[in-house]
């Protein structure tokens, strides 16, 4: 086990699956207490539907050799996140790192869909889970940041805030709108933290092999290039673990305040820090859909990776 956080605690919102989950494992790989929430159980299911469990993060990040603690939390239910609060507050005393990684509204979105013909129900919800959720835990859970000096807030998000400065191809609004909502929250929340020293930063992975795509993809983490044939520019694609290793060794960065209030993307921290992916790679995934695919050039990771 690393010790880059020892005596650290840390609580990732959200850490059921995907970068969320990868970003809990190199956490307590570094040597935090990490506390791993959600809706997903080993017993029940939330309206997500998968099979990734809150247990199973918590196994994992105990397997890197940190410690984990697993809690049941719908945070779209204020109580809920407010015992949450008193828990860690009563185990801990306190909370350095919390990272913001609720979502799972992928079920609810309609593509290419303009918002008069999108189901306003699933909209409204993707706001809920994506804005509202988040809200909610910063209430809640921010009282023990400010305690001490040096805590650190990560909003996870998806794309940058360049990229989301201009409404992307083919997607939906509410979508676009929760999403474009991190960098507000980390902006935000990095002028209200600043009188306590405490740092508020917006991250977004690449592209990410989450286990939801590579099962969309058709595809596994072991041959995970085949889907390149039918979607050329998955070539620049990155696995959870990559953001994990970025996202720890931003927290462990004592000069990371200078970070507050933007939002860093995994190859860019990637390059920063010196991370390599598990396949000895540096994708640098949001700078090639910016330089290759949205400009129609052929896909080829050549310089990006």
């Amino acid at each position: 086990m690393g010790s880059a956080l020892s005596g650290k605690v840390a609580l990732v919102a959200g850490g059921t699956r995907g970068a969320s989950r990868a970003i809990a494992v190199e956490l307590g790989r570094e040597g935090a207490t990490v506390y791993v929430t959600g809706r997903t159980t080993r017993t029940q299911r939330s309206e997500v539907d998968r099979p990734e469990s809150i247990e199973d993060t918590a196994e994992l990040v105990e397997r890197a050799g940190g410690k984990a603690i697993a809690v049941r939390v719908d945070h779209l239910e204020s109580t809920q996140v407010a015992e949450l609060a008193a828990r860690v507050d009563r185990e801990q005393g306190k909370l350095d790192i919390l990272v913001n990684g609720l979502w799972g509204g992928d079920g609810f979105l309609e593509w290419d869909t303009p918002i008069w013909k999108h189901d306003l129900e699933k909209g409204l919800h993707q706001l809920r889970l994506g804005v509202h959720s988040h809200l909610i835990t910063s209430h809640h859970l921010l009282p023990l940041m400010i305690r001490q000096p040096g805590g650190l807030v990560i909003e996870m998000t998806d794309g940058t805030q360049e990229y989301n400065a201009n409404y992307r191809k083919g997607a939906t609004l509410p979508y676009y709108l929760a999403k474009a909502n991190g960098h507000l929250l980390a902006i935000g929340q990095a002028a209200e933290l600043e009188p306590y020293d405490c740092t508020a930063i917006g991250f977004t992975p690449g592209w990410l092999r989450s286990e939801a795509m590579l099962e969309a993809f058709g595809v596994t983490e072991a041959n995970w290039q085949d889907a390149t044939a039918e979607h050329p520019h998955f070539c620049i694609s990155e696995t959870p673990t990559f953001a994990g290793r970025t996202v720890a060794a931003l927290a462990a960065d004592p000069d990371r305040g200078r970070f507050a209030g933007k939002t860093v993307s995994s190859g860019q921290l990637a390059q920063l820090y010196s991370i390599d992916d598990v396949d000895g790679s540096r994708p640098d995934a949001w700078r090639y859909i910016n330089e290759v695919e949205s400009v129609g050039k052929p896909a080829n990771p050549t310089g990006y990776r």
